[in-house]
């Protein structure tokens, strides 16, 4: 069982990986992060349970808890928190009451990562996803419907920040992830990993509906507004996905769910 420790003064220094949320997330936790809620820290315990730190809760919640706190390493601290000190030491009002630090994992090189994928492959690289609610709606979407990895370019934002975390359920913690490089060919590696790339853009002459899902299928999603590059769209297939009365826009994190199950389950 882990360690329960009461926690009465919010300038204890035992909590202060958890003081002032707000003005950390800016600055970054020096490869730590902060995971919100119970959904998430239930999927935190079950996927990767050595990489929990400590939690901080609401006391009140502790009977709802029991089975987390079953699967947590011995002697990890759980700080017992009154809901007006939790608030103190977060710098707001914490309604969901419950808050756990883990450690980021390594990151893992793009390339490295799919060479430990399997013959039949799902993934999804994504270019200059900077929101942290598209970001997070996507890594919801990739557990959904069974994305064997998500690949992150340079310009994407940071998948274990506090938002992001929490709109995908907790599914940036457990989706596979890998990193492209900034200026390393994406399309060049998914290629010689033998991934076919297909670009999702408005502009395609191919329908998805039209597409029979290859055996190891890469799916490019770019920002919305800017998209895909020129470049990356000539180098892949183009593949688009029809709307009605002349409409050309999806949100990116909608677009990444409606083709992850075209490919996964769109040939059989």
């Amino acid at each position: 069982m882990p360690q329960f420790i009461t926690i009465t003064d919010p300038a204890d220094p035992r909590v202060a990986a958890y003081r002032d949320i707000k003005e950390r997330d800016l600055v970054g936790r020096e490869g730590r992060f902060i995971a919100e809620g119970e959904t998430v820290l239930r999927a935190f315990v079950r996927d990767a349970p050595l990489r929990v730190e400590s939690l901080l809760i609401d006391p009140k919640r502790s009977d709802k808890l029991s089975e987390v706190f079953d699967g947590l390493p011995e002697a990890t601290p759980v700080y017992l928190v009154k809901q007006a000190v939790l608030d103190a030491v977060a710098g707001f009002h914490l309604h969901r009451g419950v808050l756990a630090v883990g450690r980021k994992p390594r990151a893992i090189p793009a390339a490295d990562l799919l060479a430990t994928l399997p013959e039949r492959a799902v993934v999804l690289a994504l270019f200059g996803i900077a929101n942290h609610d598209n970001l997070g709606g996507i890594f919801r979407n990739a557990a959904a419907f069974g994305a064997d990895a998500v690949l992150l370019d340079a310009d994407c934002c940071d998948p274990f920040y506090r938002k992001a975390i929490r709109v995908s359920v907790g599914a940036t913690l457990s989706v596979p992830t890998g990193y492209i490089g900034r200026g390393e060919d994406a399309v060049g590696l998914l290629a010689a990993a033998g991934f076919t790339p297909l670009a999702l853009t408005p502009s395609a002459g191919r329908t998805l509906a039209e597409l029979q899902p290859p055996a190891r299928a890469a799916a490019l999603l770019g920002a919305e507004g800017p998209g895909l590059s020129a470049e990356v769209i000539a180098r892949a297939q183009g593949i688009g996905i029809p709307m009605a009365n002349g409409f050309d826009s999806l949100n990116v994190a909608t677009t990444s769910g409606i083709v992850l199950h075209h490919l996964k389950f769109g040939g059989r």
